[in-house]
Formats: C-alpha cells, sequence, structure tokens
C-alpha cells in the first residue's frame, strides 16, 4: 500500500519525465497515471508510474516510468482465455533501461537488487536498450527491467492488456496499486 503523499509525489517526478521527454499529456491522461509499488511499499526500489493510451481487444500502448534504479520485478504475461497471452515491445524514449529475458546469464550484470529480493530474479540475460532501441517480448516470457541511473522512460507496444492476469515470481507482489 502506497501513501497519499508518496503517491503524489511520485506521480510529480512522473510528470517531470514526461515534460524532459516533450512526452505531452492531457489533463485526463495526467488523471489516469499508475503509481504501482506492487504492495511492497519500496517504490524508490520496486516500482513502475505508467499512463495506458489505448487497450482494445487487438492492441495496447502505453508510456512506463521508472526513477533512476527503480525496477519492475519479474513477471510473466501468461495465456488468457483465447489469447496466447501478451506480446510486447519495449522502446526506449530516454535514459536507458537494462531489460531481463532467458537466455545465458549476463556476467556483471548492471542492474541491482537487494539482498532480500534476490531470489525472486531467475533470468539474467541483459538487454541492454538506449534512447531508439527497442527490443519485442514473446507471450508468457519471465522478464524484468530496471532504469539506469537517470531514470527512463519506455513506450510499450503490445496486444492487449491483461495485467491483473500477470504472474510475478514475487508471491508477495500484488500487481494493481492500492493508495491509502
Amino acid at each position: 500500500m502506497i501513501s497519499r503523499e508518496e503517491f503524489t509525489q511520485v506521480k510529480e517526478e512522473t510528470l517531470a519525465y514526461f515534460k524532459k521527454a516533450n512526452i505531452v499529456l492531457t489533463d485526463e491522461e495526467i488523471d489516469r497515471i499508475e503509481v504501482a509499488d506492487f504492495g511492497l511499499n519500496r517504490i524508490n526500489e520496486f516500482g513502475l508510474q505508467l499512463i495506458e493510451y489505448v487497450n482494445t481487444e487487438r492492441c495496447c500502448a502505453k508510456d512506463l516510468v521508472l526513477l533512476p534504479h527503480q525496477t519492475c520485478p519479474e513477471h510473466l504475461h501468461p495465456p488468457v482465455k483465447d489469447s496466447p497471452g501478451k506480446e510486447e515491445t519495449f522502446r526506449c524514449r530516454f535514459g536507458t533501461v537494462y531489460l531481463y529475458v532467458p537466455g545465458p546469464e549476463t556476467t556483471n550484470p548492471k542492474a541491482t537488487i537487494p539482498v532480500d529480493k534476490q531470489h525472486t530474479f531467475t533470468v539474467w540475460n541483459e538487454i541492454v536498450l538506449n534512447e531508439g532501441e527497442q527490443y519485442t517480448l514473446e507471450p508468457n516470457t519471465p522478464h524484468w527491467f530496471q532504469a539506469g541511473e537517470e531514470g527512463s522512460i519506455i513506450s510499450e507496444f503490445s496486444t492487449k492488456s491483461t495485467d491483473e492476469n500477470d504472474i510475478f515470481t514475487d508471491e508477495e507482489i500484488k500487481r494493481i496499486p492500492v493508495v491509502k
């Protein structure tokens, strides 16, 4: 659960990132910005801020903001009903993103994870996304990502998003944020 004060502070930081990257949001979009702490109460370590622009039966578009060294924990998008799961492309718009996927483990990865959460990260094949670079994830692929030193903005283009069905490696995580 995230406090109203913390939510407001992180939302203001998020808006500053959008401004820095010249991404214009409508007042209605600003009101819909999601601040997710994943129920861990460690927003500066584990969190994600996002705005969803469209989410239809066929496609979804979002912008994701990560504060410096903030991590979106390991998860996957499983099959749902008649869908094989969400396929998504991440395009780095600002900063650097360290994306981790299945494959050969990277020696000396750039991301750092607190010792008490190390067991919840199982994929360590590092994909570095700099501004203008992108990577596509197939459905049902475990992945996680962390911003570099200056934070980051990622545009996500995907098939239908059903975030409420995401499966996280860390069983303590609650995907849908609660603000008190």
